[in-house]
């Protein structure tokens, strides 16, 4: 069993005493009963990921953010404050197995900001991560199943809103398709697509279940 703790990275940034750019990274870190060494690997692996993050911030993010400052002070036009917010959402946590995702939103002082979500799944035995694969072992090609279930979730949902998705989403959740674009949660397996992937912004981030049975078992952490 893990026990998660957060830590964040976060800063205000200013320019000609204004307020330009703020962020705020938060990250797991692990204590686990399965593996010590284990639980050390994954912390290092989200450390490293968020001082990233906090470089891209403050190298790349601030500099734009200041020259736009600048441009809106020359102009006399309203400026709104460049944001970078990265939390994390823990959806599984039962014996020697952890799955999580991070949504960083990114907020560049237009009409709205946008969200990427990436995920993970780890063994806490092994410190590795579990592949989507490993979920279904019985129904080669898997992601032929995959689509399929996508397909048809999407026109069921579309019986009553039908204008949740994009025309061509057929083409469009195979074309976008990220074999990583998943997490576990007590239910079962979900997929997701980006923003704009198969939908419009105001979708969000499409989901998509595939709940645990005895064709679709949840697998186990190997020390168990």
């Amino acid at each position: 069993m893990q026990i998660i703790s957060k830590k964040t990275l976060t800063d205000i940034m200013r320019y000609n005493g204004i307020t330009v750019f703020t962020y705020a990274i938060h990250y797991p870190q692990f204590t686990s009963s399965c593996s010590s060494t284990a639980a050390q690997s994954i912390n290092k692996y989200y450390e490293f990921r968020s001082r990233q993050s906090e470089i891209y911030c403050r190298t790349v993010l601030y500099p734009q953010a200041v020259d736009q400052a600048r441009f809106v002070q020359k102009n006399q036009f309203p400026f709104n404050s460049y944001q970078f917010l990265s939390v994390f959402q823990t959806t599984y946590n039962k014996g020697c197995i952890a799955s999580l995702y991070t949504d960083q939103y990114t907020y560049l002082g237009g009409a709205h900001g946008n969200t990427i979500r990436d995920s993970q799944t780890w063994d806490f035995c092994t410190g590795k991560q579990l592949k989507l694969e490993d979920f279904f072992p019985k129904t080669p090609p898997f992601t032929d199943y995959i689509f399929k279930g996508i397909q048809q979730q999407i026109e069921d949902q579309m019986k009553t809103t039908p204008s949740q998705y994009f025309d061509d989403y057929a083409t469009l959740l195979r074309g976008n398709f990220n074999i990583n674009g998943f997490f576990i949660k007590p239910a079962g397996i979900v997929i997701y697509y980006q923003q704009y992937d198969i939908a419009p912004y105001v979708r969000g981030i499409p989901e998509f279940l595939f709940p645990f049975n005895a064709a679709l078992p949840m697998p186990g952490a190997s020390c168990q």
